[in-house]
């Protein structure tokens, strides 16, 4: 399947670069990371390594096992967030090999930066909400999250169950998408760059660490039952959190599902204007939930500038607001995340009901 066009590029989006590159240049600033996020990272994954560590070979009383459990699932969402994406977007540090080591932090976790790059960077955010080009959409036979999908019986009552499909994503991700990927070479529609050796041995090398680290270790110090809860705990708490936020981005009731002219296959809006009618923010005035979810709040600003740091999210969206309005252009955004996340359930309620 061939991949759509957008339209020529506006004079919109050229003007919305020229004032972001003006910003960076007049403040004198890197548009990479800066301490603040190094310091973030730093206390990420020293908690996460601490809280393995105490439940693993020191085990706590159960009530305090299953606490440590969740918040090491919080804690394995919040590095994907703060460290790998912007990793793997190259705006965590000037630094290339510094990115591809924050990169890397998701092979630790379970899945594979290479992959996540095509079924991220490429496919998302190039062809964002465009159905059988933004693999984010795919959520098989259990979920219609955009308009152009098939309806099935089972969605009238999608919008009671969602939470427990997103809830199985971490699961899902680590022990079978990734290994489609690697079989078919492809992420939905869109084929994945021919892997070289070194690829191929980090893709098998870190599952092996994975399974050691997550799995046969654990179930060695504390016996299968309590691993399996733990481990269970810490796979759902990461699904439903990685699900929820990303989800509040761009499948809401405001969000557009543009879909490409049959005969051009062509899209309507130029890319940037695209990526500005499909894409929301969510309560970016809270601020522990910015830190917390590595910007992704800001998703606007991190969709039309990706090779910018979150870090500088909450400043350039000011210019961004300012220049949408001049131009006349949507800027989706709701204050508060329960009506980012009211919005969502309504949206599921009503693909579930109508074709």
């Amino acid at each position: 399947m061939r991949p759509p066009r957008f339209s020529a590029a506006s004079s919109f989006h050229a003007d919305l670069k020229e004032r972001i590159k003006n910003y960076f240049a007049e403040k004198n600033l890197s548009p990479t990371g800066n301490f603040s996020l190094y310091f973030k990272a730093i206390v990420m994954v020293v908690a996460f390594i601490f809280i393995y560590v105490h439940l693993v070979f020191f085990t706590p009383f159960w009530p305090f096992a299953i606490f440590e459990s969740i918040i090491l699932g919080a804690l394995t969402a919040g590095i994907g967030f703060n460290v790998m994406h912007d990793g793997a977007h190259g705006s965590f540090s000037r630094k290339g090999w510094v990115n591809e080591l924050a990169g890397i932090s998701i092979n630790f976790l379970g899945a594979n930066v290479f992959m996540w790059k095509t079924k991220h960077n490429v496919a998302h955010h190039s062809f964002t909400n465009v159905e059988d080009h933004d693999d984010d959409l795919n959520a098989g036979v259990f979920l219609r999250l955009g308009p152009a999908q098939k309806r099935y019986k089972l969605h009238r009552f999608q919008h009671r169950y969602f939470i427990f499909i997103y809830s199985i994503l971490y699961f899902y991700w680590v022990f079978f998408t990734d290994y489609k990927k690697y079989v078919t070479r492809k992420v939905g529609e869109t084929p994945i760059k021919k892997m070289n050796f070194m690829e191929h041995v980090s893709f098998w090398g870190f599952k092996v660490v994975h399974l050691f680290l997550f799995i046969f270790l654990p179930i060695y110090m504390v016996g299968f039952l309590p691993w399996l809860v733990g481990f269970l705990l810490l796979g759902l708490s990461t699904g439903v959190i990685m699900s929820v936020v990303f989800q509040l981005a761009h499948v809401l009731e405001e969000t557009s599902f543009p879909t490409p002219h049959v005969e051009t296959n062509k899209l309507e809006d130029d890319w940037a204007v695209h990526q500005l009618k499909t894409t929301a923010n969510f309560a970016t005035q809270n601020k522990v939930l910015s830190w917390f979810i590595g910007g992704l709040n800001y998703q606007i600003e991190h969709h039309l500038f990706p090779h910018i740091s979150h870090i500088h999210y909450p400043a350039i969206s000011q210019i961004i607001k300012e220049t949408c309005r001049e131009y006349g252009i949507p800027y989706i955004e709701h204050p508060k995340m329960r009506i980012a996340f009211a919005s969502h359930v309504n949206h599921l309620r009503h693909l579930g009901k109508m074709d």
